[in-house]
């Protein structure tokens, strides 16, 4: 990561570097001050653990695709929802294994942010998930790779 994208101590300060950077042609920078943003909102958030950590960006990630969708800043109501009641672990769990994907994988890809899909998370910490968990997102990443 950029020094200068490093040095970005707010979401807010995050998304002005990104649309300048943008301005100039330098989507690498902007990319990087988007993943920054996530970062920073999962930090404030409280995760206690690098898993934590990266589920609570896929989530800000996600947000990041509703909000560039619908036009406005967009929370993902149903995600918080399940995160409160079966914590972000759990929440991630119970997304995965539901029998339809999770949504808006191909955004996340369109975004440059398909690493922060639910599915990539759980192969990354297979050992805190379901073997179910882990053999949902393994079959979904093979099969996004593939199409």
């Amino acid at each position: 990561m950029d020094d200068r994208v490093k040095k970005l101590d707010t979401p807010e300060k995050c998304a002005i570097f990104a649309k300048n950077c943008i301005e100039r042609g330098r989507e690498d920078l902007a990319q990087e001050a988007k993943e920054r943003a996530l970062q920073l909102r999962a930090e404030a958030h409280g995760a206690e653990t690098e898993a934590e950590r990266e589920a609570l960006e896929a989530v800000y990630a996600y947000e990041e695709v509703l909000s560039t969708r619908n036009g406005k800043r967009t929370r993902a109501g149903r995600t918080w929802q399940m995160i409160e009641r079966h914590g972000i672990i759990g929440a991630v769990e119970r997304a995965v294994n539901r029998p339809t994907e999770t949504q808006g994988y191909t955004s996340l890809v369109e975004m440059g942010l398909e690493d922060y899909a639910f599915e990539n998370v759980i192969l990354r910490y297979p050992n805190l998930f379901s073997e179910q968990a882990v053999n949902i997102s393994k079959a979904r990443i093979d099969q996004w790779r593939s199409s």
